[in-house]
This record gives C-alpha cells, sequence and structure tokens, in this order.
C-alpha cells in the first residue's frame, strides 16, 4: 500500500513537471521554427535613374596636315605633344627644285613682257603707216592705189593681233610664276590652327611623294587643353532615354582607368547620332559627349565608363530595389494575401505565354503595368503584402510613387537560413 502510494506521488510529480514544461517546451519549438526574415528599411533622399555605357576619349577635331610638293624633309621644326599656334611652321621640305622653278618662270615673264614691248613697237609702226596712206589718199585720190591702202591696213591689223597674242603670254607667264611661287611656299609646312601635335608620321631624310596622293605628315588636335568628346555606344533600348536627358540637358558623370578615384561630372551629351551599328543582332547608337579637360587628364583613346543620368528625384520615399525582388513561397504568405501570390503566377503564365502575341498596345500597356508592384512585410507566422506604385530606379532603390509603406518601415529581401 504504501509502494502504491509513493508511486502515485511519483507519477503526480512528474506529470506536474511535464505540464509546466509543455507550453514552454511548445513556444520555444515553435519560435525555432518560425521564419526568420531579412530585411531592410525604408528610406528617405535622393535618388537617379542611369543609363550605363562605355565610350572612347577623342580630340573635339583631328585635322590632318599633309604635303601639297613632293621632296625629301630638310628640317623639323615640331614633334609628339608640342603645342603649335596657326601659321606656325611645323617642317620643311627641300625647296632647290622649287626655287629654280620660280627663278625660270620669272625670267620667262620678263621675256614675255619684252615680247609685249617689241609688238607694241610694230603694232604702233603699222598704225602710222596706215594713217599716212588714208592721209595721202585724202590729198590725192590718185597717188595711193586701194591695193596699197589694203596693205597698210592688213599689216596694222596683224600687229594687232601680235600684240595681244604676246599680252597674253605675259598672262601666261604670270600664271606660271605665280604656280611655282606656291610650289615654293608649300614647300613650308605650316599649322592650320592652333592645338597640340598628337601625332607625327615623318623624320627628317623623308622623302614625300604627293603626285597621287597627299601624305599625311601630322595630325593637330585644336583645344585638346579646353574640351574632348566621348564617343560612346548606347543600346536601342536606352535611345529614348538618351535623347530625352539630353533635351532635359542632364549631366553625364564618367570615370576614367588613370584616374579610378576620381569622377568625372560635366560632361553633356552634344549629339547622338542617326547611324546604326549592328554587331551579333544588337543595335547601337553613337552618342557624343562633351566634357571639359583643362588640366589635359584626359588623352585620346583613353576608355570612358559613362553615366547618363535620365531622371532625378530629391527628398523621395525610396524602396530597396531587393524587396521588390523578393517573391515569397505561398505557404508562408497570410491566407488573406495568397490571392497576390495566385495571380502573380498566372499573370507570369499569360505574359510568358503570350508575349510574342501581344499587339503593339498590349506591350505598352504591359510595360506600363510594370510600375505596378508588392513588397511584403512580417507579420506573426505569416507575410503580408503591401501594394506599391513604383517611380525612377537606381542600382538600390526605387522611388514610391504611392503606396501605404512609410520611411523606417522594414521590408522582407528574404528569408535567413535554420541555424
Amino acid at each position: 500500500m504504501k509502494t502504491l502510494f509513493r508511486l502515485l506521488i511519483v507519477v503526480g510529480i512528474l506529470g506536474g513537471i511535464g505540464s509546466a514544461a509543455y507550453y514552454p517546451t511548445k513556444n520555444y519549438f515553435e519560435e525555432r521554427n518560425r521564419p526568420k526574415w531579412r530585411t531592410q528599411n525604408v528610406t528617405k533622399g535622393d535618388i537617379a535613374q542611369t543609363v550605363n555605357s562605355t565610350g572612347k576619349v577623342q580630340p573635339i577635331h583631328r585635322v590632318s596636315v599633309g604635303a601639297s610638293v613632293s621632296g625629301p624633309i630638310s628640317e623639323l621644326f615640331v614633334d609628339y605633344n608640342s603645342k603649335v599656334v596657326e601659321g606656325q611652321l611645323l617642317a620643311r621640305i627641300d625647296s632647290r627644285i622649287y626655287k629654280s622653278s620660280v627663278e625660270r618662270d620669272r625670267a620667262q615673264l620678263l621675256t614675255r613682257q619684252a615680247e609685249v614691248a617689241r609688238s607694241e613697237a610694230l603694232q604702233q609702226q603699222a598704225a602710222n603707216d596706215e594713217r599716212r596712206g588714208a592721209d595721202l589718199k585724202r590729198g590725192n585720190r590718185d597717188f595711193i592705189s586701194e591695193a596699197e591702202l589694203d596693205q597698210f591696213r592688213f599689216v596694222r591689223m596683224t600687229r594687232d593681233a601680235e600684240l595681244n597674242v604676246s599680252k597674253a603670254n605675259v598672262d601666261q607667264a604670270k600664271a606660271q610664276l605665280d604656280n611655282s611661287l606656291a610650289n615654293l611656299a608649300f614647300t613650308d609646312i605650316l599649322s592650320p590652327c592652333e592645338g597640340v601635335v598628337i601625332e607625327k608620321k615623318i623624320d627628317i631624310g623623308q622623302t614625300l611623294a604627293a603626285q597621287f596622293q597627299t601624305p599625311e605628315m601630322f595630325v593637330v588636335a585644336p583645344e585638346m587643353d579646353k574640351r574632348m568628346h566621348i564617343y560612346a555606344s548606347v543600346d536601342e533600348a536606352d535611345i529614348g532615354m538618351i535623347r530625352k536627358a539630353q533635351l532635359d540637358g542632364q549631366v553625364v558623370r564618367f570615370t576614367v582607368d588613370a584616374y579610378p578615384e576620381e569622377l568625372f561630372d560635366q560632361g553633356k551629351i552634344v549629339q547622338v547620332r542617326l547611324s546604326s551599328t549592328e554587331e551579333q543582332n544588337v543595335i547601337t547608337y553613337p552618342v557624343i559627349v562633351e566634357t571639359p579637360n583643362i588640366d589635359l587628364k584626359l588623352l585620346p583613346g583613353m576608355t570612358a565608363n559613362l553615366s547618363f543620368q535620365i531622371k532625378q528625384r530629391e527628398g523621395i520615399i525610396k524602396i530597396p530595389n531587393a524587396a521588390l525582388r523578393f517573391y515569397p513561397a505561398r505557404e508562408k504568405v497570410h491566407p488573406d494575401d495568397r490571392k497576390i501570390i495566385d495571380g502573380v503566377d498566372e499573370q507570369k503564365q499569360i505574359v510568358t505565354d503570350t508575349a510574342k502575341q501581344m499587339s503593339a498596345d498590349e506591350k505598352a500597356a504591359a510595360t506600363r503595368a510594370q510600375n505596378l508592384r508588392h513588397v511584403w512585410v512580417a507579420e506573426g507566422n505569416f507575410l503580408r503584402g503591401k501594394p506599391v506604385q513604383t517611380g525612377i530606379s537606381d542600382n538600390r532603390y526605387t522611388e514610391l510613387v504611392e503606396g501605404d509603406v512609410s520611411e523606417d518601415d522594414e521590408l522582407v529581401v528574404g528569408e535567413k537560413p535554420k541555424q
């Protein structure tokens, strides 16, 4: 009897201990099995939508300096990186042949001028003979015959023609001399503009042959110490936004590998060219960006990593992009909100099945509808969805246009792994 009584006491004690431990143990396992969510806060601040691209830094203009005459290079006065002004002597071609041509043509001109003087004298003599014959004829009609008068007249006309030929020969000799003087002047290679010599393609002693093609001697870049151009290629999907950014006067920021820590933020879009390029079924358009280059940090051929600013908002509510990308499992969503998940699944299937059959209007409407999204917040053991309308986006945040979301709200971006 005593043994039974003791057994009942032990059972009662154990039952009490188990009853006391049941709810804490149950709560412990429930808490342990409850999903742990990774969250990010909604913030307030500025946001800028950008389009990224790469491009090559080039001078605004590349002026090619060539030669119009042939011959060996006798002197060089500039080298790479030389700063030149308009009219500055860059090089000289051996001018001995061209000087001799000038002297020859000058002597030829003197000869032609002497022939003019001789022709003028003969013409004057013929004119005098014709006048005397006419005077004699008027004094005595029988003193001189008509045949003799014709002879005087035709000799005078011949002398007139010879004088005109002599004058034409003078003009021809002057033109030939001018041509020789021009060729002599062309032996001095002058800079056509102010700038920097970025290419030198000749050396002393090198012979130029300009008969068939003008040889390129130097390339001068004007205004390189003031401004440069960046030639970028932009995908056709973004070119509409680039053109709008150009009209709005949005800035272009970029970096170059030579100064990775320095941000160049004074670029502006000066041209969106209409000539497209296709490479591996990808269409791109050239976009020209102008930027200051006061310190000559930007050199021809540098690669620039550009960010075209499309739109900018200041002091707005920003949703983390990770929260917009998060897509929860159906069983972890509150029953009242599972229709959101079901609707998203259905809509995804419809878009997948009919994307190729959609009309242009339907595609445009579907694109606009992408701004209507859902974000998720933790509530007990489940997630609740909140509809939001979004605006512009950068690589981290998206503008909140409309929705029941406030600053510092915690939005679910993922699930923590169980320990």
